[in-house]
């Protein structure tokens, strides 16, 4: 089994010590993953989708290692700790009309600009649907893999490892905070922004939703340089320069200063009626872009700079 199928990467699951609860692999996937109905793994076994992975391929009486069975089938009896590649599918899953643009590649690295509402990995209910499947279907490179993210809200540049052994060179650059990372986002005017202004907070993940972050006190584990760019009405484009990368950061400074991004569906508030990213907000994009991305290059020190050509959306103000 091919390790990437139709961009997507695969999945991996191992059984228990005790199997004795499924007669088959069919009733361990069914239980395992109750929200994918029994039919539909029963064709994911019909198309090779599920497999054993190459330490688990053993059991099978009479037969040595290098002949046993690869493909798993439904009626298999289950095996203690055997492990299985397998691909995730989601059901009609529903296409993002927007396109990801490949801004630099070369053999070690690519950057791409995402769209908004295009999620960067594979999850949920996303998994065709996502910039990392989307540009390994583009470019036919099935090591590619993220050195970063950014929300699924949020348009901008995304940078990816393209040579599996300098994964750990290019991600630790955001590790050790080596990258320059510009956003642009329109909020509210804040007076107390007006001059450059640095927002440090402590950062948890909220009781009260899973979806949220939130600000409180606490030694600060979070800081970001704000500016205003320009001011239209009582709205402003703001430039924020993150130096640390907490999970909603911007999103969680920009609203506990009075001034959360526009279409944060989110923050302050959740929204859940504009979370879905169907059509019925893919014309309310949340207002951020991550803008540019500034680093030394960590293998051959060569400066980079990249800048999105993507544009913040101001027509509402002439539009409302």
């Amino acid at each position: 089994m091919n390790p990437v199928q139709e961009g997507v990467n695969a999945s991996y699951v191992a059984l228990p010590g005790d199997v004795g609860a499924w007669p088959t692999l069919l009733d361990f996937f069914c239980t395992k993953f109750p929200q994918v109905s029994r039919e539909m793994w029963m064709q994911r076994f019909a198309n090779g989708d599920i497999a054993y992975t190459s330490s688990s391929r053993e059991g099978a009486p009479g037969l040595s290692a290098e002949h046993q069975p690869t493909m798993a089938q439904p009626n298999d009896a289950p095996r203690p700790h055997v492990k299985l590649k397998y691909f995730r599918r989601v059901e009609n899953e529903a296409p993002i009309p927007f396109a990801e643009r490949i801004v630099y590649q070369d053999e070690n690295m690519l950057v791409a600009d995402k769209p908004h509402f295009l999620p960067v990995v594979p999850s949920g209910r996303f998994v065709q649907e996502t910039l990392l499947a989307r540009l390994q279907r583009k470019t036919g490179i099935d090591t590619l893999v993220p050195a970063h993210r950014i929300d699924r809200d949020t348009a901008g540049l995304v940078l990816f490892v393209v040579e599996p052994s300098l994964r750990a060179a290019y991600q630790g650059l955001f590790r050790t905070r080596s990258v320059a990372k510009v956003y642009e986002a329109i909020a509210p005017y804040a007076a107390a922004l007006a001059s450059p202004y640095v927002h440090r907070a402590r950062l948890v993940n909220s009781t009260e939703h899973f979806m949220q972050v939130a600000s409180v006190f606490g030694e600060p584990n979070s800081e970001t340089h704000i500016e205003v760019v320009e001011r239209v009405g009582e709205f402003a484009r703001y430039r924020l320069m993150p130096l640390t990368g907490k999970r909603h950061q911007l999103r969680v400074h920009m609203a506990s200063l009075g001034a959360p991004i526009l279409n944060d569906p989110i923050y302050p508030r959740l929204k859940p009626q504009q979370i879905d990213g169907d059509e019925r907000c893919f014309s309310r994009p949340l207002q951020l872009l991550a803008h540019t991305l500034s680093f030394v290059d960590p293998v051959t020190a060569s400066p980079h700079r990249f800048v999105s050509e993507r544009k913040l959306d101001f027509s509402f103000f002439t539009n409302s």
